[in-house]
């Protein structure tokens, strides 16, 4: 630990100064909680700058709490990508254990999922590429790979300009890179209830896999703007098993907002449908891997831009049609006169 910590020296931020920037830990600024830790904004003056900061409270009673806030801090100041959270610094002050984030304006993705308007079909894929994006960083592209354990909708933020970061990594485990396609046996990781890989919570072995799987979740999520347990006077009911139904039978309209479904080029739908479905095989060894969904999804977000270019060239040719008839209507009104 105390090499780690002289390397990041120049990241730590004094507890005094995000007690001043979340107003003293107030409970208004609490922008999410989970078994790890709590989360509060605020506004940090830092380095002559003033952050919006997402400051991450490590929960205490964590038996490895330790160990595992500064494998957080020292992954995380080397991963560098446009679609994961960006790392501000940390606090170690007084039996405290912080992780500031820059926070991300719009906040979670799980905000947005029932408004087809402002999220639309086009930013639904292009939020799902760049999820995919990252995910392919992390398992693929980095030295070492971390298993995002609390991976869900909420957990994917977005700015200003609608681009997603992924922020998961409240429980990471560092492996070598020749292990990444192993499986991992642990009883402390959990996942976010509705998110768990089925592998993951009969035999708690966690692999690349159970990544995919809960992307495959958020997939469905923007698929149908609902959230992952569909909740009713009744019961409770899983998304997945729902729209597999509604896929096989060939009713998917059914559980789409129809102001979502209008939006759809069908080649795109097709595609997306598709990938989504085989994050789910139950077969481990024939789900599809991140860098097999990276280009599907690609695909389908280019089939749904040609459709969008289409209409908005049909859009102006009808414009200037209607304005050339009246045009001549005018002239005929004219001569006339």
């Amino acid at each position: 630990m105390s090499s780690v910590y002289y390397v990041l020296s120049h990241q730590r931020i004094p507890l005094e100064a995000i007690l001043s920037a979340t107003n003293n830990f107030a409970e208004e600024n609490v922008i999410g909680e989970s078994w790890v830790n709590k989360r509060y904004k605020g506004q940090l003056l830092w380095s002559g700058e003033l952050i919006e900061i997402d400051a991450r409270r490590l929960n205490k009673d964590l038996d490895d709490g330790e160990q595992m806030f500064w494998m957080e801090i020292s992954r995380l100041s080397t991963l560098k990508h446009k679609n994961l959270v960006s790392l501000v610094g940390f606090c170690d002050d007084n039996d405290e254990k912080i992780i500031i984030y820059r926070h991300e304006t719009r906040g979670g993705l799980n905000n947005y999922l029932s408004d087809p308007m402002l999220l639309t079909w086009v930013r639904r894929l292009e939020i799902s590429l760049g999820v995919a994006h990252a995910l392919s960083y992390i398992h693929y592209y980095d030295e070492s790979c971390d298993f995002s354990m609390n991976f869900d909708s909420a957990t994917v933020l977005l700015n200003d300009d609608w681009e997603p970061k992924l922020s998961c990594f409240e429980v990471s485990m560092k492996i070598e890179a020749s292990r990444r396609h192993n499986s991992f046996h642990t009883h402390k990781l959990q996942h976010t209830y509705g998110y768990g890989d089925p592998t993951y919570i009969e035999a708690k072995s966690v692999s690349q896999k159970s990544d995919i799987y809960s992307f495959g979740i958020v997939l469905l999520e923007l698929l149908c703007g609902r959230k992952s347990i569909i909740t009713n006077d009744q019961d409770n009911k899983y998304l997945v098993p729902v729209v597999l139904f509604h896929h096989r039978e060939k009713i998917l309209n059914d559980i789409i907002d129809p102001n979502l479904w209008k939006q759809m080029d069908p080649q795109s739908l097709k595609i997306f449908v598709e990938t989504a479905h085989d994050c789910f095989n139950q077969e481990r060894s024939q789900l599809s891997s991140i860098d097999e969904i990276v280009p599907r999804l690609e695909i389908a977000l280019e089939l749904q831009l040609e459709r969008e270019n289409a209409l908005n060239e049909h859009s102006i040719v009808a414009a200037d049609t209607a304005s050339t008839h009246q045009k001549v209507i005018t002239c005929q009104i004219n001569y006339k006169k």
